[in-house]
């Protein structure tokens, strides 16, 4: 074996307390009891940190009365709202772990997670209850309990706090306490296992990297079911008494009249929200001198894109590197020190490599190779997958990302392809085999094979490449037919290609790369 090229972070090492997750996002709120935690952006309807605090501890409480503790699973499936720190924070405090499901998902896509995670409740809102219903068959799931106006059959979520309890007694380092869904570098979406030192460990590493001042007002509309939004916004600014408005969905000019009313300071967005921002005409009709940092994550974003939404909003527009199973963040850009087009330099008390997937040889500064990734914030594995976790991070705990990267001489990374087979579709992931699998089992199609794509908007879109059974006519439309309602609206392929065979290797592995070419 080559010798190992570590690539140290340039920043210095910080202080990672040996709390849970509670303590630490609570850890400002007895200073600000009254000022505004969370609000919800549409109907203005909000927690105190002093409520917030009250309220996490009496659901934990509940869920105690309830039996549940440590070892228990539930999920939560719901949109950016108030609660839905709640129910995460409550569910930590009685050491039980949360399975945060994507809300857009259709019912065999929960149930899938649900009996994965076994999880034993869920609680989601009324918008969602249909599906829900469904999902929960063939579950140990036994009661569904749903945030807003109550449904007959369900437990209405105000029944679900009791008497305050403290934090249950538990060891951060191994105590899970959510269970995001990730495809990782292949396959079907596997549990990834974070502990409350994983998720305290991120939230130290960025902290000063964001400078963020007290009496910030944050503008968060990327989910909070996915790492990004429950992490680097909802924990992190919470952890420093900011003020957090939330937006159940995505819609340009509800956003930018809540950053003119409420005078947010940060946006954290994806590239096509950073596309708005640059070239849509509504954005001139509205006052964001409020803004001082938009932060771009979940998919590459390009150096122009970047500058030209700076130039136009007179804001710094700045991005980061990470991953589900990283907690996120493994790359970020510290306040004035970013370099258009990276994901910025490697996060405090974290290491990387760059490995060539051919040799295995380890590159230097310039060198092109595999990205790994080593520090706290690593995951403890996947859920019930001891296998593939020992595919992704080896024996000395080095992570591997499945991006391929290079750094420069001042410590930038920059992402240059992907080495993995995941499609990252606005940020969300969808993973060609799963999308191979079913369009195997529509009766005229004999072989299929599922590519990422480049597309301006959304980073990449799947398409597919298929083979018809003998004899038969199957269309582009009627596969696209096929898929929806199927899968999540982001998998449903509009991109189809018709081709004689699937070029594989004599293993039988499908030969993407082949196809891309």
């Amino acid at each position: 074996m080559s010798s190992q090229i570590i690539h140290k972070s340039p920043l210095p090492e910080v202080e990672i307390p040996n709390v849970s997750i509670g303590e630490y996002i609570l850890r400002e709120a007895d200073r600000v009891p009254d000022r505004p935690a969370l609000v919800d952006g549409p109907s203005g309807r909000s927690y105190t940190y002093g409520q917030l605090k009250g309220m996490i501890h009496a659901f934990a409480g509940g869920l105690a009365a309830r039996g549940l503790g440590k070892g228990d699973t539930i999920a939560l499936m719901a949109p950016n709202i108030p609660e839905y720190a709640i129910v995460f924070h409550g569910a930590a405090v009685a050491g039980v772990a949360v399975s945060t499901i994507n809300p857009t998902y259709t019912a065999d896509e929960v149930r899938f997670q649900l009996n994965d995670s076994q999880a034993r409740l869920l609680v989601t809102i009324g918008l969602f209850y249909d599906t829900a219903k469904v999902a929960v068959e063939a579950t140990s799931v036994t009661d569904i309990a749903i945030i807003g106006e109550p449904i007959e059959g369900t437990i209405a979520f105000t029944e679900l706090f009791g008497q305050p309890i403290a934090q249950v007694d538990i060891d951060p380092a191994t105590q899970i306490v959510v269970l995001p869904y990730s495809s990782g570098t292949t396959g079907l979406p596997k549990g990834v296992m974070l502990t409350h030192r994983n998720l305290v460990a991120n939230l130290a590493q960025v902290e000063d990297a964001l400078e963020v001042e007290d009496g910030e007002v944050v503008l968060a509309v990327l989910p909070f079911f996915h790492i990004y939004g429950m992490q680097v916004l909802m924990n992190e600014f919470l952890s420093r008494g900011s003020t957090i408005v939330t937006l159940p969905r995505f819609d340009l000019e509800q956003a930018l009249g809540i950053i003119q009313d409420k005078k947010i300071t940060r946006f954290f967005a994806v590239p096509p929200i950073v596309l708005a921002l640059a070239k849509h005409p509504l954005v001139d009709q509205y006052d964001l001198s409020s803004l001082k940092q938009v932060f771009s994550g979940a998919a590459p974003l390009s150096a122009e894109l970047g500058q030209e939404a700076a130039a136009r909003i007179d804001c710094d527009v700045v991005q980061g590197f990470g991953m589900t199973e990283l907690s996120p963040v493994s790359h970020i850009s510290p306040a004035g020190r970013d370099k258009p087009g990276t994901v910025g330099i490697t996060a405090p008390n974290t290491e990387s490599r760059i490995v060539d997937p051919e040799t295995g040889e380890d590159q230097g500064v310039g060198g092109v190779g595999e990205l790994w990734v080593r520090g706290p914030q690593v995951m403890t594995g996947y859920l019930n997958n001891p296998a593939a976790t020992e595919i992704t991070i080896d024996s000395e705990g080095w992570l591997k990302t499945g991006d391929i990267a290079t750094i420069d001489s001042e410590g930038f990374v920059s992402i240059v392809d992907r080495l993995k087979e995941l499609i990252k579709y606005k940020g969300f992931q969808v993973a060609p085999a799963e999308l191979e699998a079913f369009l195997l089992t529509h009766p005229d199609i004999a072989d299929a094979a599922v590519i990422g794509v480049p597309d301006v908007e959304a980073g990449e879109i799947p398409r597919a490449y298929v083979v018809r059974k003998p004899g038969t006519e199957v269309t582009a439309a009627d596969i696209t037919a096929f898929m929806e309602g199927h899968v999540a609206t982001y998998k449903v392929i509009h991109d189809v290609v018709f081709i004689d065979e699937v070029p594989k290797s004599a293993s039988g592995k499908i030969l993407r790369r082949m196809l891309r070419d």
